[in-house]
């Protein structure tokens, strides 16, 4: 069977790509909630196959099946569903006829100290997920790298942990060899990390490092499989660290400290490793370290100890985000380009044929985000994606560099051409800084039309950034198609805008960050775009504290709050902060301000909460803690959601009912209809 279709030569054009079936600008919740048709496609290295996951034809979209490709013979995809205990998640090609996929299943019990966030004492209402390895016929499913796994003398509690919590998983593709990779497992023993070289087809294993308490992998050589780069963490006296990267000496084969790739959790500037060049010994580091502010690629000598003392590539506005280096063996460790966080994450090709390559597709799809997969070597087949802040990802495999083939699109039911693109904006926050933002309206609107009801939609972390892509929670556009206007700010303490935004929101929760929020609703109003008594906010995770602390701030400029999974109290955060050392040094110390549980007096607009009942990430109590304490000050709802988990994927009928929730209350108890 072909692939679903093609649409022509790749300078062609991508008429007929999305079809208008309905002059109704609303997304329906029922177009977010359903799962996508398809999804999760990569292909295998060599080519020959691709692996993703679809909604089986004839299925009402409840449920995601595994599905394989035959690129050879042009057929496919065959498909294989999941069962109703465990439910396909996430799926990977990769070579020797052998694929991944990851499935979820709902599990209650006693979890005690497995390392789970949000652990508590009795029954914990959490997730078992697995990796599984099948070959592209999908006959037999394996837990794979666990060989060598010795449980004799483990408790049943503590085989129980690592069941829940994950012991192993892929960590590099070896791409020049046809059989093996690199894994990475939990030594149940020491409970450290062990990486091994792994031979798909045989099975066969070889140990190449096992970290200890105080040092960790860092790049291994994607040619050989040898360890080039360690990590370790000192403490310096004072609750500060020292990051050190060692390198490998090839004359002596030992890890020797560099002072110049040294770091403090306190100065919380950012080193990585990003490859080495084979020719020059150099490696590629991308950095803040020059600039004090964004980060940027710069040449580091191993012998010599210093870096160039030119950046490889740097932009003035954005911070780059990696170094893309030849997979194949026709190309393998060639610099062909780099990538960097604009709106969205954006390429930058030196190499004149993937340049060629990516402005062709790029004509060939205007306004669209051109990302690539896996590549054959000499580029007879290219596994590429297109999407925009209006277009869900549609999978496409670029044949000969001439023709496009449609592998499928994740919301083919979506109407983007009743959407209107997401555009970055920046305003001024009250003290000066500069705050990014993310601004979606409504299609259609202009100005003379008069302000909107609008929504400040700050994101989740708060250590992330959104862009202007599509949006895999839908809400953005979701809202913006009944009317509001949407702005995510990137207050302080986002991260992919600089350290200076960054760290400007240490020890500011509630407090400046918070103000970011209030001053990006002012700006809305400033240009326009926002009716002043029409104003709410909606976030999820830290954006959900972020509503929390909306609900309590006296003269906000918000009409009311919705919180999702949110955290309201920092105490008992701080309390359960994680047991990862790394994250306490960097993370933990920065958790500080206006804790909403402690102003719940304050409450004074009214709130929809909602909240997963299988969150292990942010427990429930934090939302019934806060809905309890205000429940009598303001009108607040509290809804508990079965079975959701606090990240994505979530399964359709909890998008419904979020979707469903979110979109009443705006419109009847915040009085914010824009119809009316």
């Amino acid at each position: 069977m072909r692939l679903l279709g093609r649409i022509g030569a790749l300078m062609g054009g991508a008429a007929g790509l999305l079809a208008v079936t309905s002059a109704n600008a609303q997304i329906p919740v029922e177009d977010l909630a359903r799962t996508p048709a398809v999804t999760n496609v990569t292909m295998s290295s060599d080519g020959s196959y691709l692996v993703g996951l679809m909604t089986p034809p004839g299925d009402k979209g409840e449920e995601l099946a595994l599905a394989v490709w035959d690129l050879e013979n042009s057929q496919g995809p065959v498909i294989t569903p999941g069962n109703d205990r465990m439910r396909f998640i996430a799926a990977q090609a990769l070579k020797a006829d052998k694929l991944f996929a990851v499935g979820r299943q709902a599990w209650t019990g006693p979890a005690g100290r497995c390392g789970i966030e949000g652990r508590s004492i009795g029954n914990t209402r959490t997730f078992l997920t697995k990796l599984y390895m099948t070959s592209t016929d999908m006959d037999d499913f394996e837990e794979p790298f666990q060989k060598a796994q010795n449980m004799l003398g483990t408790s049943e509690a503590t085989q129980l942990c690592f069941e829940l919590t994950g012991t192993a998983g892929l960590h590099q593709d070896l791409p020049l060899d046809p059989n093996d990779v690199i894994a990475q497992r939990l030594n149940t023993a020491s409970l450290n990390a062990e990486y091994i070289r792994v031979d798909l087809e045989s099975g066969r294993e070889e140990l190449i490092y096992r970290e200890n308490s105080r040092e960790a992998a860092g790049l291994f050589d994607s040619r050989t499989g040898e360890l080039l780069t360690q990590s370790r963490i000192e403490p310096t006296g004072g609750g500060d660290y020292d990051f050190e990267i060692l390198l490998k000496n090839p004359s002596t084969g030992a890890f020797e400290v560099h002072d110049k790739l040294t770091t403090t959790a306190s100065g919380r500037h950012s080193v990585s490793i990003a490859g080495r060049d084979e020719e020059t010994g150099k490696y590629y580091v991308i950095t803040d370290l020059m600039s004090d502010d964004l980060a940027e690629v710069y040449f580091y000598d191993p012998q010599t100890r210093e870096f160039d003392d030119e950046p490889m590539f740097a932009t003035r506005d954005f911070s780059a985000t990696g170094v893309i280096l030849g997979s194949t063996e026709a190309d393998f460790n060639q610099l062909l380009g780099f990538t960097y966080g604009g709106a969205v994450q954006k390429t930058y090709y030196v190499d004149p044929e993937w340049d060629s390559i990516q402005k062709g597709l790029e004509q060939a799809f205007p306004g669209q985000n051109i990302s690539f997969g896996n590549y054959t070597g000499d580029k007879s087949k290219i596994m590429f994606t297109v999407s925009s802040s209006t277009n869900p990802p549609t999978y496409y495999l670029l044949r000969d560099k001439s023709r496009t083939d449609v592998i499928g699109a994740a919301r083919p039911w979506i109407k983007s051409d009743q959407l209107r693109a997401t555009e970055l904006v920046n305003y001024q926050a009250r003290d000066g800084m500069k705050i990014p933002g993310f601004l979606t309206l409504p299609a259609g609107w202009e100005k003379s039309d008069g302000p909107l009801p609008s929504i400040v939609l700050p994101h989740g972390g708060p250590w992330a950034r959104d862009s202007a892509g599509w949006d895999s929670s839908g809400w953005p556009q979701f809202l913006a198609s009944r009317g509001y206007a949407v702005l995510q700010p990137q207050y302080r303490g986002s991260t992919g805008f600089g350290r200076k935004l960054w760290m400007a929101g240490d020890a500011e929760w509630g407090q400046k960050m918070q103000d970011d929020k209030d001053d990006g609703a002012q700006w809305l109003v400033e240009q326009g775009i926002a009716d002043p008594n029409r104003m709410a906010i909606f976030g999820y995770s830290y954006g959900g504290f972020a509503a929390f602390a909306a609900t309590v701030r006296e003269n906000g400029p918000f009409r009311c709050a919705i919180a999702g999974a949110g955290v309201a109290d920092l105490a008992k955060l701080d309390n359960s902060w994680s047991e990862n050392r790394l994250q306490r040094a960097l993370q933990g110390r920065t958790v500080k301000g206006m804790d909403p549980m402690n102003n719940t007096s304050k409450a004074n607009i009214p709130i929809l909460i909602y909240h997963g009942d299988r969150d292990t990430r942010v427990p429930l109590f934090h939302s019934q803690d806060f809905y309890n304490a205000v429940k009598d000050k303001v009108n607040a709802k509290l809804v508990v959601i079965d079975d959701m988990p606090h990240s994505l994927p979530w399964w359709p009928e909890q998008h419904r009912e979020s979707l469903s929730e979110i979109e009443s209350f705006l419109a009847s108890d915040c009085g914010m209809n824009p119809a009316g």
